[in-house]
């Protein structure tokens, strides 16, 4: 990636932030 994404850095976070959510839901039902 030689030229800088903002779009990119935005799916990054949102991707995170469902990875997050799935660890959550997954430890509250442990």
């Amino acid at each position: 990636m030689s030229y800088y994404k903002p779009y990119n850095d935005f799916v990054l976070i949102v991707v995170l932030f469902i990875l997050l959510v799935i660890v959550g839901t997954a430890y509250i039902k442990w």
